[in-house]
């Protein structure tokens, strides 16, 4: 848990609910706490031939990108979740929408742009925003998770400042119209072997206090109604989790994963990105979800590790 994003405190609020929650007569477990500037209690090959498996609860850079998975494969020690090529992808926005895209997935039109690109010509990038995409519309980091930095804008006034500010702090950002529509996400898991995924009930996200499901809408308990089975005919609850398990199996997750996806107004389903270690705090959507199935806590991290031993079997 913990690692050097700004994700920190997320993930570990998500590390000590996986630790209040493993079942105590099934597992020895022992917390491990990267500190904020990458650093390790001790060095990673000190748990060589000492561990059944690691329980990766880390999210954004170095735990969701492939690093952390990239150091335990080095160290053959078997790890929940995917593995460190489909990590990779998944935090990459918009690589993973234009892999998508070619899987025949349903997304959002997308423009990438780094901070060098802005440095050199700012009035190229404001052109192609304006003549590609519609106001409003959303900027969001191109590698970050819980909706940290996204940014509705509504005017082309507005534009230049938010992305000064925002290539200030990141390297690269993405624009996409912004969709009005439904909020949903759904999540899935599998076997930890291919064609065994399964997604659990979508969930309808309704924010209270503020325009989107932003990181304050997340994180605050009042941010937002949260309600699974989302508020759809069966047929579309169907069609969400097809989208979901699609765009599982066409990055190659396992395991685990949570799609997020909107409903527009034009009728269309859009995903907007993938997770490949949801949240696992006490007010994240995956343990919401599977509780409404009667899968406990401490059931779904069952499920989670069982995946995570077969992958690595699978994988040799």
């Amino acid at each position: 848990m913990g690692g050097p994003s700004n994700e920190h405190a997320v993930s570990l609020n998500s590390g000590r609910m996986v630790m209040k929650n493993l079942n105590k007569d099934k597992y020895h477990t022992e917390d491990i706490v990267i500190e904020r500037n990458g650093e390790w209690p001790f060095k990673p090959e000190f748990l060589r031939g000492k561990v059944d498996l690691a329980f990766i609860a880390m999210h954004g850079v170095y735990g969701e990108d492939g690093t952390i998975q990239d150091v335990l494969d080095s160290l053959k020690i078997p790890y929940t979740g995917s593995r460190a090529l489909p990590s990779a992808l998944a935090m990459n926005k918009f690589l993973t929408l234009e892999h998508l895209r070619r899987a025949g997935v349903n997304v959002p039109q997308t423009l990438l742009f780094s901070k060098s690109d802005w440095l050199k010509n700012s009035f190229s990038v404001l052109k192609s925003i304006n003549t590609h995409i519609i106001y409003p519309l959303i900027v969001k980091p191109n590698r970050s998770g819980s909706s940290v930095g996204v940014q509705i804008v509504q005017t082309l006034k507005e534009l230049p400042a938010v992305l000064a500010r925002s290539l200030n702090s990141v390297r690269d950002l993405i624009i996409e119209p912004y969709i009005r529509g439904r909020e949903l996400t759904c999540a899935v898991l599998d076997h930890g072997v291919s064609r065994t995924a399964y997604a659990l009930p979508p969930t309808e996200i309704v924010p209270v206090s503020h325009e989107f499901f932003n990181y304050d809408a997340k994180y605050d308990p009042t941010g937002s109604l949260e309600i699974t089975p989302a508020r759809l005919p069966e047929p579309w609850l169907r069609e969400l989790k097809r989208i979901a398990i699609k765009t599982h199996n066409a990055i190659g997750c396992r395991g685990i994963s949570r799609t997020d996806m909107i409903l527009g107004d034009d009728g269309k389903i859009y995903v907007l990105e993938i997770n490949t270690i949801p949240g696992l705090t006490e007010n994240s959507l995956l343990p919401k979800a599977a509780r409404t199935v009667g899968v406990s806590f401490s059931e779904l991290l069952d499920r989670i590790i069982n995946a995570g031993f077969l992958s690595s079997h699978s994988q040799g």
